[in-house]
């Protein structure tokens, strides 16, 4: 069996109806195994079985990881993937709009995990958690800034977790670049992008999805409490100037 072949494990993605999430639960898909996402919302087409929740709740994060233990019959891997923000200047917006962006993106991936912890611990194999983080938050992030600060307490968290829940249970996060979807493509500027960017691009979701993959596979079976950089080389953030000169022409 190939080390990336997923087959028979069961796989739960937040947010998992589109964008990131719908790439990460396809590639799963793919590889073999079987998938449970959820969202707020129902998809028009969904991509793997579909459960409702909104993960900002413990009750539903908790009805969630219930959910799967009785369709997939236990999880293998938890992908917490559910979170964004809009843009915002930090002094106009609303506290109930700054509550809610900490909430979606640091308390909810706390949720899900506290209520997948039993279920994770009391397997044979353990299981694995993988947090989707962000370069806002490994930065300063102007325009986002409760978004950048949650993200940044998710990486923590991450660590934290690791480190509490080991041997059994592995986490870990993807540190996440400028990303090509179709919630997020507008905030992204390729003219910048391809300046700023070593790589010269914005990675496409199948990539992210692709390092998942690889996090939840027996490759990385000894890697936990690990921040893995998925931003083409080193993201210059696009409120600064950017830094490709005459002197550091872009590659060809």
């Amino acid at each position: 069996m190939h080390p990336l072949d997923a087959s028979g494990r069961r796989v739960v993605v937040t947010g998992g109806t589109r964008g990131i999430g719908a790439a990460i639960a396809r590639a799963f898909l793919n590889a073999g195994a079987r998938v449970l996402v959820c969202g707020r919302t129902e998809p028009g087409s969904a991509v793997a079985d579909f459960f409702r929740a909104d993960v900002r709740d413990p009750e539903q994060a908790a009805a969630l990881i219930a959910a799967a233990v009785k369709q997939l019959g236990g999880i293998d891997v938890l992908i917490n993937n559910a979170g964004g923000a809009p843009p915002v200047s930090a002094n106009t917006a609303s506290p109930r709009l700054h509550a809610k962006v900490i909430e979606l993106n640091l308390l909810a991936p706390l949720h899900v995990s506290q209520a997948a912890y039993p279920v994770l611990r009391d397997q044979p194999g353990g299981g694995h958690i993988i947090m989707i983080g962000s370069m806002s938050g490994a930065r300063p992030s102007p325009g986002t800034a409760a978004y950048g600060a949650a993200k940044a307490g998710l990486h923590h968290l991450a660590g934290s977790l690791a480190m509490e829940w080991a041997p059994k249970i592995r986490v870990n996060t993807l540190v996440v670049g400028p990303v090509d979807t179709e919630t997020h493509g507008p905030q992204v500027d390729p003219q910048a992008v391809a300046r700023t960017v070593p790589m010269g691009r914005a990675a496409m979701p199948a990539e992210i999805a692709d390092a998942c993959l690889l996090l939840a596979s027996p490759l990385a079976g000894y890697v936990s409490g690990a921040e893995l950089a998925v931003h083409g080389g080193g993201e210059w953030p696009g409120y600064l100037a950017d830094p490709r000169t005459e002197a550091y022409p872009p590659q060809k």
